[in-house]
């Protein structure tokens, strides 16, 4: 199997798929099994691909947003998309680059996550038409085999000694971490639904993370060995221009469901992007011309914070719908202005936490601005904390209900471009 690792705009040789190169220049491509092939593929016509995440939470989060958007421009280029939502293979946890393994769920937790994940993905992809993205659940088929038809009609196919050589399974065994059998099965489990969308749905393209290449090649060959032609491509890890993995801040994931996550929250994470990010997150999570990003990403000093708030408006839309990301765009001007009526909180808690009695240090970490009362302490004492628009230097400081402004809310700041509202009920 060809290992073909994609520098982003740079394909091997001049392709004749639209679909192909769009994902190039957009720099979603990071591996692909054989990129000649693929680009033989879907130049001959709409093909049918998937990306599969599993539900072992009740949302996704930005480190998802990569194959979706990938889905998301295959499905604008015409090619049909199926998004698979792991009821199967949830109750297992791929362990791919994992340290431990994940905590076993419940069937009935598994299918409300899945039904919490699906909002998001339906306003990712267009589920409308006869061509419309399918949602498909792989325990439709998983669920079906008995344990010893399953080793008879798959375990024949795979070997220990291939297995062994993804850097998957290699960095668990090499950190000298046990990897329990049900673990080990996990990337068979995955090759499978490959075959069974293939057999299915004419399938012929998987889309993953870097860290899903072993399993993706497994559903490749497993394929080759029925007889049919497919391919696989994933995208790059999802870091900043300093290598640091993204998708996470001080107060936890990045969460595409607006109950994880407000709207505001979200637009603010990208609003907060880091200079040396604003280009090739546009490039990546927008739908903008090419040469619009490129203008955008030329910007600089305060023109380059305008496409900041272009970036963070463009992802809310796609993640959250117009309405939300205006909303937020409105939002965010009030709030960064210092001036003008802010519609909606960034944050609610507990007016009991109030009562009980709140330290300055517990709300900068309850907001996310610090991972630890030693950090806030480090900011509030540094000078870069404001309460109210006023500098609050003292760590020792509790908040009181004399310090709520009007309808039960106060404004924290960190620096010049962490801003919260917090709301108390």
């Amino acid at each position: 199997m060809t290992n073909h690792m994609i520098e982003a705009g740079k394909p091997a040789t001049k392709l004749r798929s639209e679909a192909l190169a769009v994902l190039l220049e957009r720099g979603l491509v990071h591996q692909c099994t054989d990129i000649d092939a693929l680009d033989e593929t879907l130049s001959g016509g709409p093909i049918t691909a998937y990306a599969g995440f599993d539900a072992t939470a009740a949302s996704l989060h930005v480190g998802h947003l990569m194959p979706l958007m990938t889905m998301r421009w295959l499905q604008k280029l015409g090619h049909r998309p199926i998004v698979v939502l792991g009821g199967g293979t949830s109750q297992i946890g791929d362990p791919s680059f994992r340290k431990d393994a994940r905590p076993m769920l419940e069937q009935r937790q598994i299918a409300a996550n899945i039904a919490s994940i699906r909002r998001s993905v339906e306003r990712l992809v267009d589920m409308d038409g006869p061509d419309g993205a399918l949602l498909i659940d792989n325990a439709e088929w998983l669920d079906e085999f008995r344990f010893l038809e399953f080793l008879r009609d798959y375990g024949s196919q795979f070997t220990v000694n291939r297995m062994l050589t993804f850097d998957s399974v290699k960095s668990r065994l090499d950190a000298q971490m046990p990897l329990t059998v049900l673990e080990f099965c996990y990337m068979m489990l995955q090759a499978v639904d490959f075959l069974e969308l293939a057999r299915r749905h004419d399938c012929r393209l998987q889309v993953g993370g870097s860290d899903q290449w072993g399993n993706i090649v497994n559903g490749v060959e497993l394929g080759r060995r029925d007889g049919r032609k497919l391919h696989g491509l994933t995208v790059p890890l999802l870091t900043t221009a300093s290598g640091a993995k993204m998708g996470k801040t001080a107060a936890g994931a990045v969460w595409l469901h607006p109950e994880h996550l407000s709207p505001f929250g979200f637009w603010q994470f990208w609003r907060n992007t880091a200079d040396a990010d604003v280009g090739r997150f546009l490039r990546l999570f927008t739908e903008l011309p090419i040469r619009e990003v490129e203008r955008l990403s030329e910007l600089q000093g305060a023109e380059l914070n305008e496409a900041k708030k272009i970036l963070a408006t463009q992802v809310t839309t796609i993640v959250h719908g117009p309405e939300e990301a205006r909303a937020a765009l409105q939002q965010g001007d009030a709030l960064f202005a210092g001036e003008g009526e802010v519609l909606e909180p960034t944050h609610r808690l507990p007016l009991k936490m109030l009562a009980d009695g709140l330290g300055l240090l517990e709300l900068v970490v309850a907001v996310g601005f610090a991972a630890s009362n030693g950090e806030a302490r480090r900011l509030v004492e540094g000078g870069g904390v404001r309460l109210n628009n006023a500098v609050t230097d003292d760590p020792r400081r509790r908040i009181a209900i004399g310090d709520l402004q009007a309808d039960d809310r106060l404004a924290l700041s960190v620096g010049k471009r962490r801003k919260a509202l917090v709301a108390f009920a």
